[in-house]
């Protein structure tokens, strides 16, 4: 019952709409109406720019980070323990209960859990994304690409870690599941490029 209370309470701060706040509070605009209408530091910088695009982007990283590090050790002894805490961030990040169970879909604060339990997998996994972005301009494609790459990257840096690398592949399959409106975009050919503000990602 403990574990359950600290996973709620980790549930709620995954939850915080970082976007949807800081476009509302920060450029009185309610961002579900705007460019992709999805709550995401991508599409804040679509529709808001750079300025507000990083404090979204790292904020949500740290929901993921810190509750892994300062929290988990008060959880539970045992070593699934910030992978729990982890996913529970996620989750709360991407069916947020303040905005109707609509949040982002996942990526900066899933990097934020693997940032906290494998930093040199995720940073392979943050330079195939970036390598994508840069030659593609697809950020939906290289978050999903970069996901399925960390599982494989922990495999080959750390083969004794089954626990980071199995939370890895169900993490990426979560990514590919809230991106799947951005596959279709994609496989027929109308998927918006992140050079291109106003527009899905």
């Amino acid at each position: 019952m403990i574990l359950v209370g600290w996973l709620l309470l980790v549930y709620l701060i995954g939850a915080i709409p970082t976007s949807y706040l800081a476009a509302k509070y920060g450029a009185g605009i309610d961002l579900r109406q705007h460019g992709s209408k999805n709550l995401g530091a991508t599409n804040v910088y679509r529709v808001l720019g750079w300025k507000f695009a990083l404090p979204v982007g790292a904020f949500d990283v740290l929901k993921g980070a810190l509750p892994v590090i300062v929290l988990s050790p008060r959880a539970g002894p045992h070593e699934w323990i910030p992978l729990v805490i982890g996913s529970a961030a996620v989750l709360g990040h991407a069916f947020s209960i303040f905005v109707r169970f609509k949040g982002g879909k996942g990526v900066a604060t899933a990097a934020g859990v693997v940032l906290a339990l494998a930093p040199m997998p995720l940073g392979v996994a943050a330079a195939v994304w970036a390598i994508l972005v840069w030659v593609t301009g697809y950020v939906s494609l290289g978050s999903m690409i970069g996901a399925l790459v960390f599982p494989v990257a922990v495999l080959l840096t750390d083969p004794n870690d089954r626990l980071t690398f199995v939370v890895g592949v169900a993490m990426a399959a979560f990514i590919i599941f809230t991106h799947r409106g951005n596959i279709s975009r994609l496989l027929a050919g109308t998927e918006s490029r992140f050079r291109t503000r106003g527009s899905e990602q």
